[in-house]
């Protein structure tokens, strides 16, 4: 008997950059499925890979998840834990990651239906916590993150085999056009963009801080941008993202005074559990990529 061969539909980490077409729905749920996103937005979802609620959580919520928020990156345990990632200059909390284990408060925000029934909508399936983190990006200073699909790095890393994963990113400040938002090339997400070069060992403790494997080239991203444009995502406290797992998206640094703060949830379906990396030596650590494929409920 011959042993089953793998099937990697999106080749990355290779000796050139290539494109594929996306293999995958980008809505899976069958057409009418019930859920909180209407029809209209669902297509505005599968045209452009997001979209956007002005007021998700109110602002007394916002109160109680920035004050969580602010308990955790003050908490020298928490500081400490290898799920802390600490800015190069400034020393400060950039990120910690896994929160919904972490902290109770979150763990309730990532089960509340306004944000998981979304997911479970748009992937047509029970869904599970691929990764979750509260991102810190104070003002003078905080540095962005490259243009790239996370889904490059959740394919080549933590072995997720199709495109049906969807991220969240709500706002716990206001999210201004000066502070270092999220911007999104619409429409990117229709193909893979597979990055050139290996994946080194250990390569998660560099690119959390800076993005450098499975990152495009400027060529690339020329093409990209020309065809597709940038959105930038600008909206007060409370209100919220999703976007698909494979759209182009980046930040830049913030030199303002004013803090941008977020949840940040990535929801992937239970039929799409990750196997081993397609382009990595190791798995990543579960705090930024799960192995546990317990349903959200």
């Amino acid at each position: 008997m011959t042993a089953d061969v793998r099937v990697d539909l999106y080749p990355s980490r290779g000796a050139a950059e290539m494109t594929t077409p996306r293999q995958d729905p980008v809505i899976w749920s069958a057409p009418g499925a019930p859920g909180p996103v209407a029809a209209k937005e669902l297509q505005g979802f599968e045209r452009d890979g997001f979209l956007t609620v002005d007021q998700l959580i109110g602002p007394d919520e916002v109160a109680g998840y920035h004050a969580e928020l602010e308990r955790l990156i003050a908490d020298p345990v928490v500081r400490a834990d290898e799920r802390s990632i600490i800015e190069p200059k400034s020393r400060k909390v950039r990120s910690v990651f896994e929160v919904h284990r972490i902290s109770e408060v979150f763990a309730r925000l990532v089960s509340d239906e306004r944000v998981v029934g979304r997911a479970r909508q748009i992937l047509g399936s029970d869904v599970y916590v691929h990764q979750s983190r509260i991102n810190v990006k104070p003002g003078f200073g905080a540095s962005g993150f490259y243009w790239h699909s996370d889904f490059e790095t959740w394919h080549a890393e933590d072995g997720l085999p199709n495109m049906r994963a969807v991220s969240v990113s709500i706002a716990l400040t206001e999210n201004h056009d000066t502070n270092g938002g999220l911007m999104i090339m619409p429409g990117s997400h229709k193909s893979f963009l597979g990055c050139s070069g290996e994946t080194p060992k250990d390569n998660y403790k560099k690119s959390l801080q800076m993005q450098d494997a499975g990152t495009p080239s400027d060529e690339a991203l020329t093409r990209m941008a020309g065809r597709h444009g940038i959105k930038l995502f600008t909206g007060r406290a409370g209100s919220a993202t999703w976007f698909d797992c494979n759209c182009m998206h980046g930040s830049g640094d913030n030199i303002t005074p004013y803090p941008r703060s977020n949840v940040f949830i990535v929801f992937n379906s239970v039929e799409n559990k990750a196997e081993e990396p397609f382009a990595a030596p190791v798995r990543r650590p579960e705090f930024i990529g799960a192995r546990d494929f317990t349903p959200v409920r």
